[in-house]
């Protein structure tokens, strides 16, 4: 039975968004706060945001330090995390070298950038002509103002197009699972997500960047700027009042429930409040991505998202917040029992249980977790390199749909028809238009899936296979 729930586990991965009382990631301009003074980027910083977020130059806190002048100790942390991404691309030596940076100028950050692009063994060219050849530094057309103070927007932005440039210059990046589909003047772009950030996911390639950037509208499976959509679904994660977790499951397993997240920095009373299935969908988002996600995970639906909003886009739903929610709201009681059960457990497996309250984790359950874990490696080494055989090899959604389970045709069967017309739809729209869907992996494929049903509907739809990355120009 628990072996069951760890093959749900990665099914979910791919089809859901499934976050704790969750609020949207990406926007340009978050929410202000009374106790700190907001700062927005600059016009010309917001197209490199959503890269800057998935490089890890920026966390969810830039709006109180992006538009003031860069520390020196910020400057070594975004060389770093530019070297860590260019030796990707080269045999550089494991670990990260020391950087040495005393002031804050323009002049600082190109030094501390060149140095990264040396030590990662890219390019020996002194730190503004390396940074020059990548199109990363640019000046006013007069200089390049290296004497005067940098701001973090302006070494962020440098790092994102050091990072680009470099993984343009090598065609690389993550090419993801990407179909055109074609209708007269119609194009639909086509990505099959996953709600992780694992393997060093970003950056993107440059066709899946242009792709996304091409689109006049993109539509991702639920709409991240529906506020009143949101707090639905918070709702729907809830007990009302007088209400709460202990009063639906047993003793032993809200003590486990209670200790399990706590390890995450939640406190009972807070726990209590949420249904089963609203913490079992936190633990698959949690356990989703690895260490190469840091501190700030960024799933590939919400890069596509703050992308898209950054670039002044037409961003929309496919489906509503009350439908996803319905999905594990109307499930059985019983049901959402198990579903918690094998939550704690994958918490328990991962986290050292308290000294005082031992808890031995099935070497059976242990083994069927590293097998699944290994899947969802798999799987993102598939999106990465845009191998389709690979990923339906490793997600079998024919055995999926085939199951009695009873979670499984609302997560398929009853949704991808929906999502079929919707790509009819916009493959439809009178005039020349472009479109850019990016639902989950699973809905992509057979059985059932939007591509091989476009196909039978008579569209051109073929697996964007021909990734080629234009080299930046060097900048003045």
């Amino acid at each position: 039975m628990m072996k069951k729930w760890v093959s749900l586990f990665v099914c979910l991965c791919l089809l859901l968004t499934p976050v704790l009382a969750a609020e949207p990631e990406g926007e340009a301009a978050p929410v202000a706060t009374e106790a700190v003074e907001v700062q927005q980027p600059s016009a010309w910083a917001v197209p490199y945001l959503a890269d800057a977020y998935g490089l890890k130059l920026v966390d969810d806190g830039y709006t109180g330090y992006i538009t003031a002048p860069v520390a020196a100790e910020q400057i070594a942390a975004i060389a770093g995390q530019v070297y860590a991404k260019l030796a990707l691309l080269t045999d550089a030596p494991a670990g990260e070298p020391a950087w040495d940076v005393s002031g804050s100028t323009r002049g600082d950050v190109v030094n501390a950038l060149g140095e990264a692009v040396q030590a990662a063994g890219f390019d020996g060219a002194e730190p503004v002509q390396a940074l020059q050849k990548l199109g990363a530094v640019q000046g006013d057309g007069v200089s390049l103002a290296l004497e005067r103070t940098c701001t973090y927007e302006e070494a962020m932005v440098m790092a994102a197009r050091t990072v680009l440039g470099a993984y343009d210059t090598k065609n690389a990046g993550s090419k993801g699972l990407l179909w055109k589909a074609t209708n007269g003047e119609n194009t639909v772009y086509l990505l099959g997500t996953a709600h992780m950030d694992r393997g060093n996911l970003y950056p993107f390639h440059q066709t899946l960047r242009n792709a996304i950037q091409s689109a006049d509208t993109v539509v991702l499976e639920l709409d991240f700027q529906d506020q009143a959509g949101v707090a639905e679904f918070v709702a729907m994660q809830t007990y009302g009042e007088g209400d709460g977790l202990k009063d639906h499951v047993s003793p032993e397993l809200y003590t486990r429930t209670v200790n399990a997240f706590a390890q995450l920095g939640l406190p009972e009373e807070q726990i209590n409040t949420f249904k089963p299935w609203a913490l079992a969908n936190t633990v698959t988002s949690l356990m989703a991505s690895d260490e190469t996600a840091g501190d700030a995970p960024m799933a590939i639906d919400l890069y596509v998202n703050a992308a898209a909003v950054n670039a002044g886009k037409t961003v929309t739903g496919a489906e509503t917040y009350a439908l996803q929610g319905g999905i594990f709201d109307t499930l059985s009681e019983e049901y959402q029992t198990a579903y918690l059960e094998s939550g704690v457990t994958m918490l328990e497996a991962t986290f050292a249980p308290p000294a005082d309250e031992p808890q031995e984790v099935d070497p059976e359950y242990q083994a069927a977790l590293d097998e699944q874990m290994q899947m969802l490696t798999d799987m993102m080494t598939a999106w990465q390199t845009a191998d389709l055989e690979l990923f339906n090899k490793t997600y079998d959604k024919s055995a999926i749909v085939d199951s009695d389970d009873e979670l499984n045709a609302r997560l398929f069967t009853d949704r991808d028809p929906g999502m079929v017309k919707v790509a009819q739809s916009y493959l439809e729209k009178e005039g020349s238009n472009t479109a850019f869907l990016a639902f989950g992996a699973g809905h992509m494929v057979a059985p059932g899936g939007i591509v091989p049903e476009l196909q039978k509907l008579g569209y051109t739809v073929e697996q964007v296979t021909d990734y080629q990355a234009v080299p930046p120009t060097p900048a003045g």
